[in-house]
């Protein structure tokens, strides 16, 4: 397999093997799964040795919300990389894409841009700072590779555990920033208000996902925002996975509570690297401290959030992605029921998960990507819908869980599922590759 050479001589040059964390094969199918793509289209890949796979995973770790090479973003990609992608002055659709930004969310009045969305979160942190003049981060769900937030795992390096992927290594950050960014439990507003009560006055922001795996409990979010506007407290949602995916803009619309400051980036562009930091009054601060980077005044990234978000309006895709995000979350429950499988389906249906509920649960993801895998699927405990995603695609798809879902029982009930493996289990978090 060609892809897996080049991966090993990856490892051997490149720290961590990738780029991102959640692209290693480790975390997929180790040793086997197909780590290069020569060409993708719609929600199909081919790898290095021309073998065409169905992505039914994460689709771009969820940056391609239209599906791969869209060519009508393509298209006017196209004419802005001809006519200059980047000079010494700065692009038009920068400023188009702030006011369409600023209709969509009616609350705001500024915009500042940036590519990606860990950059874009520690903006929203540094604007949050400086205009309270405070210093600690109350924060729930996952927010990037940065400092601030790795802060969280100096001094207890599980800190991070049930907010994304556990054994994060917190060493490089400066010891100084311990206790400078706290985590709480999402749903559970008394947790919240015990970290309210204990740091009152020293609270810069409250960071968190509005929603991710769970809809927020009835009064949940309305009770944070209570609680930030009576202490001068900045509210930062972190709409990078969740905006344009419920509707267009960000969910915290959709669900009925504003922040002062909102941050979008993968879910808006379709796979062009592009953020934006959308806020109040609060982001007026940006222009008396230092935010500043070459490209985030390039071309690209706002005219492909441009065309992104209007083919989204114009083709209803945010129906679409329900629609297939349903089919494919009762699917998997209908095929475990008729196989006697023990699982847990969690998720917005945009963006689906299910577990195994088995004590060998990493066991039984492992064996489900090499048997999907075999049957020319992407596939993981995990899927997120596109526009690309068809009927025919998902019915595909679930023929093939079925059959996966088969031998998986067979392997549980005849103590077969390391035996079945061709290789080793996936990683669950950070881990050493070398």
């Amino acid at each position: 397999m060609e892809s897996q050479k080049l991966y090993e001589k990856a490892k051997k040059i490149i720290p961590g093997g990738t780029q991102l964390l959640s692209k290693r094969p480790e975390m997929f199918l180790p040793n086997l799964w197909p780590a290069y793509y020569k060409k993708a289209k719609g929600c199909e890949i081919w790898d290095l040795d021309d073998k065409k796979y169905i992505d039914m995973s994460y689709m771009g770790i969820g940056a391609c919300t239209l599906g791969y090479a869209d060519e009508d973003i393509n298209e006017i990609i196209t004419d802005v990389v001809k006519n200059g992608s980047m000079t010494t002055l700065n692009p038009p659709e920068e400023v188009e894409l702030a006011e369409e930004l600023l209709k969509i969310h009616k609350w705001a009045s500024l915009v500042r841009f940036a590519r990606t969305g860990g950059e874009a979160m520690s903006i929203a942190v540094r604007i949050a700072r400086a205009s309270t003049n405070k210093d600690i981060i109350l924060f729930c769900g996952y927010h990037g590779w940065h400092d601030w937030y790795l802060a969280a795992n100096l001094g207890d390096e599980a800190k991070l555990d049930g907010h994304l992927l556990p054994g994060l290594e917190s060493r490089g950050v400066p010891r100084g920033l311990k206790g400078t960014a706290l985590p709480f439990e999402y749903n559970n507003i008394e947790t919240f208000k015990e970290l309210i009560k204990k740091h009152d006055s020293k609270i810069a922001a409250v960071i968190m996902e509005p929603i991710r795996n769970f809809f927020p409990k009835k009064g949940f979010l309305e009770e944070i925002r209570k609680i930030t506007k009576e202490k001068n407290i900045v509210l930062v949602f972190d709409e990078i996975t969740s905006g344009f995916r419920l509707n267009v803009g960000g969910a915290h619309l959709k669900l009925g509570v504003n922040p002062d400051i909102a941050v979008f980036a993968k879910g808006m562009s379709n796979g062009y690297p592009m953020a934006a930091i959308v806020g109040n009054e609060v982001m007026d601060i940006a222009q008396e401290i230092f935010i500043s980077s070459t490209y985030w005044t390039e071309r690209i990234g706002p005219s492909a959030a441009l065309a992104t978000i209007k083919k989204i309006r114009d083709t209803n895709a945010i129906k679409h992605f329900e629609k297939m995000g349903k089919m494919v979350q009762e699917g998997w429950k209908d095929l475990a029921n008729k196989n006697n499988l023990k699982i847990h389906v969690s998720g917005i249906f945009p963006l689906g998960h299910f577990d195994f509920e088995y004590k060998n649960t990493l066991e039984l993801k492992t064996l489900f990507i090499q048997i999907m895998l075999e049957q020319g699927f992407l596939a993981t405990n995990a899927f997120y819908a596109s526009y690309a995603h068809k009927k025919e695609h998902v019915d595909k798809y679930l023929t093939a869980v079925d059959i996966a879902f088969k031998k998986i029982l067979y392997a549980i009930s005849n103590n077969k599922v390391k035996e079945m493996l061709k290789g080793p289990v996936c990683h669950s978090g950070f881990k050493r590759l070398t």
